[in-house]
């Protein structure tokens, strides 16, 4: 995006891309487009993202806005043209298509990432974001192949495939080829890629050639983030998941199974409508059930026009002090991961560490790492061998 508006003649111009997964997500953004307005007088603000998608009129109404791109137009060059006037934001429901696009520089990130997916077609019933992406649709694998060389020529040693909901990759593809069909056809057509990684999984829709690459593929890194959101079966079905807590016990043990020594990351929710402190008790009883390593926790937060902002509410204060809870169970879970590493590294393991900084990056289960003392350049994949373990992470030296 910030090609194509520079491409069309917004030099000064500011871009906001804006989220609407949360209240809070919103409020940011409005904030940040308020401060940008009063610190840029006369600069044009051109907003764009799923909140601008679903509400345009309210965010072209805030100070300096000059134009509301839709998700379906923001990276199609006619929809940054500074001669036309500001077209209406359109129909994004209408979307049948990923629009294309070849990005090779990710703001002095370590990683690239590589979109293969875009929107989704459940409807949980705390979830706009399908109203903000429309409708799955999926990368064809030949553009991904390209996308994958592209950024591998730009320097970066790891691709991380992304998505609204990549586990339903293909489904709107001819012959409907899964996504580890299309993970396994990227490894073999581009057998230089060192380090893959996947974004977020419905642990409903996992095929089985992901199964296996999982169990036999090592460029494919061992650590995985699933799409839980609860760990009692009434709030899974109050939130219309398509896994109940059997289910997500079940695609975890399997895949440590796979892939012994696999780390686990999950998206969980506290405070949903209706939630009882023993709903509450059964999703912290989950992370040390399933194993979870790494937890990625939200508030629930209200999102108007969904099923669940109708539900019986938790109070705000009650969400927050479970969310706390379940982050702190989270930082004790990771603890003993790291820990689960330094014991590995006392038989003779070495971790394999993509830098991020001088003396800072991620082990391939994603732990954070911290070197002693400046051991190479951003984006280096290097050996460490991990010498202690905290809160914060592993403490290595070079090997």
């Amino acid at each position: 995006m910030r090609e194509l508006a520079l491409r069309a003649g917004h030099e000064g111009a500011i871009l906001v891309n804006t989220c609407a997964v949360t209240a809070e997500a919103e409020k940011q953004a409005r904030k940040a487009i308020r401060r940008a307005a009063r610190e840029n007088p006369g600069a044009p603000i051109l907003v764009t993202g799923c909140a601008a998608q679903i509400a345009p009129d309210s965010w072209a109404a805030l100070p300096g806005v000059a134009r509301v791109i839709g998700n379906a137009d923001k990276l199609k060059p006619e929809a940054w043209a500074p001669a036309a006037p500001p077209a209406p934001v359109s129909d994004v429901m209408a979307a049948t298509e990923t629009a294309a696009h070849l990005v090779t520089e990710f703001a002095g990130r370590a990683r690239a990432f590589v979109q293969v997916q875009q929107g989704c077609d459940h409807r949980c019933t705390f979830c706009v974001i399908p109203y903000g992406r429309g409708p799955s649709r999926s990368v064809p694998v030949g553009a991904i192949v390209a996308q994958v060389r592209a950024v591998l020529e730009a320097g970066y040693r790891e691709v991380v495939l992304t998505g609204v909901d990549i586990a339903s990759y293909g489904t709107d593809l001819p012959g409907r080829p899964p996504l580890g069909q299309m993970v396994r056809r990227l490894l073999a057509l581009v057998p230089e890629l060192p380090r893959l990684r996947l974004s977020s999984l419905d642990p409903a829709a996992m095929d089985e050639d992901l199964w296996r690459l999982l169990a036999e593929e090592p460029r494919l890194m061992p650590h995985l983030h699933l799409s839980l959101q609860h760990g009692a079966e009434l709030m899974l079905k109050r939130m219309r998941r398509r896994h109940g807590r059997t289910e997500a016990l079940a695609c975890a043990r399997r895949a440590q199974a796979l892939r012994p020594g696999l780390a686990l990351g999950a998206d969980l929710i506290a405070g949903f409508p209706t939630e009882t402190e023993e709903h509450f008790a059964e999703m912290l009883a989950l992370v040390e059930e399933a194993g979870l390593t790494f937890l990625h926790v939200f508030p629930y937060s209200e999102r108007p026009g969904t099923p669940a902002a109708r539900m019986p509410q938790l109070p705000v204060p009650l969400r927050r002090e479970r969310a706390a809870r379940l982050r702190a169970a989270g930082a004790e879970a990771a603890l003993r991961f790291y820990n689960a590493r330094l014991a590995f590294a006392r038989l003779g393991q070495e971790e394999s560490v993509l830098l991020e900084s001088p003396d800072r990056g991620h082990t391939e289960h994603f732990a954070p790492l911290r070197l002693k003392g400046a051991a190479g350049h951003h984006g280096a994949v290097l050996r460490a061998r991990v010498t202690a373990a905290g809160p914060d992470g592993l403490l290595a030296e070079v090997a």
